[in-house]
């Protein structure tokens, strides 16, 4: 079989696609990491935990605030664009949950998207319950406050010990639901398959009868997980495998 040959999406085909930091690192996504794993000298951990934030705010803020300007500059690859086309294509029979927060895929044109690490260009109040909203300004001087409470804001990422939030797993387990009975496909693109719980969707997605698909740069952790894999860039993949 052709590793590139596409799969069958006519009739009434569903398609849950899970995307993570590879299909952006094709756009030239910075890390902001070092080979050591730090950011000037700081660990993740104290720019993206509650912790880090409570101890210096100022610090995660100019953080974030590079991120920031950084991703403003990118643009989508061919990736994105394969999937914002698919979605066009089956309409509510996709969904698209990525664990990118550079709110590349909203560029691109897709909308049936679930973010489920936040996003990048959105933020919330650590004091009230005002809910998220679009922010792409780059905080490195004053501390951002709310305007409803006076309140620290802080970026709309889900930090090292936080849950996801449970509309964005409700969204996905609906989705998945929608699927009994049905002929669907689980395609995981760009992702090492080791973080929770995005990595636990091919072991459930095909205990429930979906076909599994990966495209990854290199076999992940849970390759053995997926019933097809196609190795390559997933900006030359995808096309070819949505086309």
């Amino acid at each position: 079989m052709d590793p590139l040959a596409p799969p069958d999406l006519d009739g009434d085909t569903r398609l849950l696609v899970l995307t993570g930091a590879g299909v952006s690192a094709e756009s030239g996504i910075p890390t902001f990491r070092d080979a050591n794993g730090l950011w000037e000298q700081h660990r993740v951990e104290d720019v993206a935990s509650p912790e880090g934030f409570a101890a210096d705010p100022a610090l995660v803020w100019r953080f974030y605030s590079l991120r920031r300007e950084a991703a403003a500059q990118i643009v989508p690859n061919a990736g994105h664009a394969a999937l914002a086309d698919v979605e066009r294509r089956l309409g509510d029979r996709f969904l698209l949950a990525t664990q990118n927060v550079d709110g590349l895929h909203r560029v691109a044109g897709s909308e049936r998207l679930v973010e489920m690490h936040g996003n990048l260009f959105t933020s919330r109040c650590a004091g009230c319950d005002r809910p998220p909203f679009e922010d792409r300004v780059a905080h490195h001087g004053t501390l951002p406050r709310c305007d409803r409470c006076g309140g620290l804001l802080r970026p709309h990422i889900v930090w090292f010990g936080e849950a996801l939030d449970p509309a964005v797993l409700a969204r996905i387990d609906a989705f998945i639901a929608g699927c009994k009975g049905k002929r669907w496909i689980f395609l995981a693109a760009g992702t090492s398959g080791a973080v929770y719980p995005a990595a636990g969707l091919v072991d459930r997605c095909r205990r429930l009868g979906a076909e599994t698909v990966l495209v990854n740069l290199e076999a992940p952790e849970n390759v053995r997980s997926f019933g097809r894999v196609v190795t390559g860039r997933s900006g030359d993949v995808l096309p070819r495998l949505l086309r």
